[in-house]
């Protein structure tokens, strides 16, 4: 093409023609692509700091994914928190309903909804977990959330371990002894005489000297013999003249624990009610020779209880009007019975049954009435002589110590546990309050990063972004501009063209 030879103004119309298309060209692609830089021959200096600005808010996008993620960790384990103190306050609302009563059953019942609230804490701490991460489950959960690309800045939130309720270092919350019961028993026995006091013709009454009787002479001195020994022994402090009355006699065999003596008047029938063996005889006379009276031995056989039909008051140790009480340590009363004349072992055995934690049963073949009970208890009565044992009053009735008593036994420990939960409220509040601020700091750190990216995809725009309106302008006008040069070679062209008019 060298040798071809194009006039000076053809030439200018065709280098204006090629440098409008490549300009068109350049105007076009901005046009397409959106951006004035689109590589580093654009423009280096802009391109390179444009592409800086990019890859940097590209980090901190990264990094506010893992802010996100951190802030629902952090929510999470708020949430938990909220939820273990509901329960750790239901947890002291049962302390207080067991300081409201005395009763150690519901006592024990109350420690025992308190340990199962201890242990819902734990479960639900261990459930607290977001992607792994549980900020309630104490050494290996610490949270670390990095803010800027280079991790020179960061925040460290640091675990708490609620997944254990009895260590100091968390709510020191430990589980409560709930209390292992035990058992006692003690023996239904007794045996009666009855005897006819009589002058031969009439019934003697109270005031009736004995020696009136037809059966005892003025000489005789009584003595009230133990006849559960080997060899039968005097009872102490129990003689009797018989120059004294009758009710005289009635007292003086009401003394001794474990004997009654019941005195009708208007029959002059004197009955004897005995827990052990026991006879009436002359001081005079020899050992184990029993009194006679009136064709009857004074004398009572006492004998292990064998149904549960057998009348307490034909034991020694019960009487009507005797008022029974059930208690436990506390000295809270569960209830009390009154021996009444029909009063049997069954009734006895029932009314214990009637209360929660204890039960009663009786055993036939030994006489024996067996109580098991969750907590200590005592059962007392109003009459001295009841449970009486070798004609020695037992003072303290039927008592049974438990194994162990619970957590909330007494006043003092409940209160020690009122303390400690008191004093776990306050930490986890605290903790909540700890949470809040790291999950604030975070959130806040999330917003500037937000924005903070925002200002650098701005940037890194305003030095490669086109601007759209100002291109198309430059495109309609190099359209103009190579219309017009289009026609300025078209009117080049022809001059040349005048030429061939010549042929």
């Amino acid at each position: 093409m060298a040798d071809l030879t194009l006039s000076s103004a053809v030439r200018a119309n065709l280098n204006t023609l090629q440098s409008t298309a490549e300009m068109m060209s350049s105007v076009q692609n901005k046009l397409a692509t959106g951006k004035k830089v689109n590589s580093a021959l654009d423009n280096p200096n802009s391109f390179f700091t444009a592409s800086g600005l990019t890859s940097r808010a590209n980090d901190l996008s990264n990094l506010l994914d893992d802010m996100g993620q951190s802030v629902q960790t952090l929510k999470s384990a708020d949430q938990g928190i909220s939820s273990i103190t509901k329960l750790v306050e239901s947890a002291k609302a049962k302390a207080n309903q067991a300081l409201q009563t005395q009763s150690q059953y519901e006592r024990k019942q109350f420690a025992s909804q308190y340990n199962e609230l201890l242990t819902q804490i734990e479960d639900l701490a261990k459930d607290a977990g977001y992607k792994g991460k549980n900020l309630l489950a104490g050494d290996g959960n610490d949270l670390t959330t990095i803010f800027n690309e280079d991790s020179t800045s960061k925040l460290k939130i640091d675990a708490v371990d609620y997944t254990d309720t009895s260590l100091s270092t968390g709510l020191n919350l430990s589980d409560l002894a709930e209390g292992q019961g035990s058992a006692t028993s003690f023996q239904l026995q007794g045996g009666k005489v009855t005897l006819s006091l009589t002058d031969g013709t009439s019934a003697l009454n109270s005031s009736s000297t004995l020696s009136e009787s037809n059966s005892i002479s003025a000489t005789t001195t009584l003595q009230f013999v133990d006849n559960t020994a080997t060899t039968p022994a005097a009872l102490s402090g129990t003689s009797i003249t018989a120059g004294a009355t009758v009710q005289d006699l009635v007292d003086g065999l009401n003394s001794v624990a474990g004997v009654r003596a019941e005195f009708d008047d208007a029959s002059g029938e004197l009955t004897i009610y005995s827990d052990e063996d026991i006879y009436l005889n002359d001081t005079g006379a020899t050992v184990g020779a029993v009194l006679t009276i009136d064709g009857d031995n004074a004398e009572v056989d006492a004998a292990a209880f064998t149904a549960t039909s057998q009348l307490l008051s034909d034991s020694g140790s019960f009487a009507v009007g005797d008022t029974l009480t059930l208690t436990d340590g506390n000295g809270y009363e569960l209830g009390s019975l009154e021996v009444e004349s029909d009063t049997s072992v069954d009734d006895l055995e029932n009314f214990i049954n009637d209360f929660k934690g204890v039960t009663a049963e009786f055993n036939t073949s030994s006489g024996k009435l067996n109580i098991t009970s969750e907590t200590d208890l005592a059962l007392t009565s109003d009459n001295a002589d009841f449970a009486s044992s070798g004609f020695v009053a037992d003072t303290d009735g039927v008592t049974l110590s438990a194994l162990s008593d619970s957590g909330f036994a007494s006043d003092n420990s409940i209160n020690r546990v009122v303390d400690r939960l008191n004093t776990a409220l306050s930490s986890l509040r605290t903790q909540a309050s700890e949470f809040g601020t790291n999950l604030s700091i975070v959130e806040n750190r999330q917003d500037f990063t937000k924005k903070m990216i925002n200002t650098l995809e701005e940037g890194a725009g305003k030095l490669t972004l086109a601007d759209t309106n100002e291109e198309g302008a430059n495109l309609l006008a190099l359209q103009t501009r190579q219309s017009l040069a289009s026609t300025s070679l078209s009117f080049a062209a022809q001059a040349d063209q005048n030429v061939l008019r010549l042929f």
